[in-house]
């Protein structure tokens, strides 16, 4: 019987201590997924309010929208695709857009160089998609012109869509993160 008394011992104490770590693991887990509502609430409350605000800041970095020269004003937002709020691991993707007003030789040279065409009718992926905080910051009466090579020229790291009215001296873009 002495001889079994330790291999008990050695087998409960083996137990005890898979426990703890299924409970360790478990509680682990449990705060890394669970929802503590106050923090995700004022999440989503900096979430929502960064996605009202209209920038005036420079485009930065430049190269994402080239060619637009030394432009006198640009109104922009950023909105997440996704939650980024979610305790999951991983990038948030995030979309862009913004309204520009460019020098009329900027305009001009812009069109020039990429080839900008009329926007042909009904295009779904228009200026018209625009969110409606940046709306007040377009032109009445607008021409919009679309370039697909400006729209695929480097460097390029993020989707991009451009329009452009020559007259109006103004640029619509809109990037996305993917």
């Amino acid at each position: 019987m002495r001889t079994r008394r330790p291999l008990l011992v050695a087998v409960i104490g083996a137990a005890a201590v898979l426990l703890l770590a299924v409970v360790g693991c478990a509680w682990a887990g449990f705060r890394l997924v669970g929802d503590d509502r106050t923090e995700t609430r004022a999440c989503q409350d900096s979430v929502t309010a960064a996605a009202a605000k209209v920038r005036t800041d420079r485009w930065d970095p430049p190269g994402e929208l080239p060619d637009l020269g030394d432009y006198p004003e640009i109104h922009w937002q950023v909105r997440t695709q996704g939650n980024p709020c979610s305790r999951a691991p991983g990038p948030t993707d995030r979309a862009y857009q913004g309204v520009v007003t460019l020098r009329p030789e900027d305009a001009r040279a812009l069109a020039e160089r990429y080839d900008f065409v009329p926007l042909a009718a009904g295009n779904p992926n228009g200026p018209a998609d625009l969110w409606p905080a940046l709306v007040p910051f377009l032109p009445s009466g607008s021409r919009w012109l679309h370039s697909r090579s400006y729209d695929e020229t480097a460097p390029s790291t993020r989707w991009r869509t451009a329009f452009l009215d020559v007259e109006h001296r103004t640029l619509v873009f809109m990037l996305n993160d993917h």
